[in-house]
């Protein structure tokens, strides 16, 4: 069985950061990384070469495959900002609702611009992605 390629390493976060071409990317992101770290309490790790995660939880398919992820994480993608919030969306669309201009994927949040959201609610949505699964480890049964 192949190993997951995006796995917790000891990547320098700040210099990843630093990194980003696009100023404004750049400045969302170092921004979206301490609103996290802050609504989180976690320090910032990198996972894979993209990829800045808070806390982690173990999974386990029903195939035996097992693995970890971040419990949350946060991307400056060309496109968007993305945030994971690895437990995905349900009971959060009140939070939504409320947050701004976004989209979602299955457990991705995309943002145009940090500036056009709400703080309080995206460290909110943040926060409680981050209890849900912080430690955790979830099993999927056969379907």
């Amino acid at each position: 069985m192949a190993e997951p390629k995006t796995t917790r390493n000891d990547g320098d976060v700040p210099a990843f950061l630093a990194a980003v071409a696009d100023p404004k990317r750049r400045a969302d992101a170092e921004a979206a990384c301490a609103l996290m770290a802050e609504a989180t309490g976690a320090e910032p790790v990198m996972w894979g070469s993209s990829i800045i995660g808070f806390g982690q939880y173990h999974y386990r398919y029903y195939t035996g495959r097992t693995g970890d992820w971040p419990a949350v994480g946060l991307s400056p993608r060309k496109q968007a900002l993305t945030l994971y919030i690895s437990a995905g969306f349900d009971g959060y669309q009140e939070l939504l609702n409320r947050l701004g201009p976004h989209s979602t994927g299955k457990s991705c949040l995309y943002l145009k611009r940090l500036a056009d959201v709400d703080h309080e609610v995206l460290k909110a949505l943040v926060a409680a992605g981050f209890r849900h699964l912080d430690g955790q480890t979830l099993t999927t049964e056969q379907q």
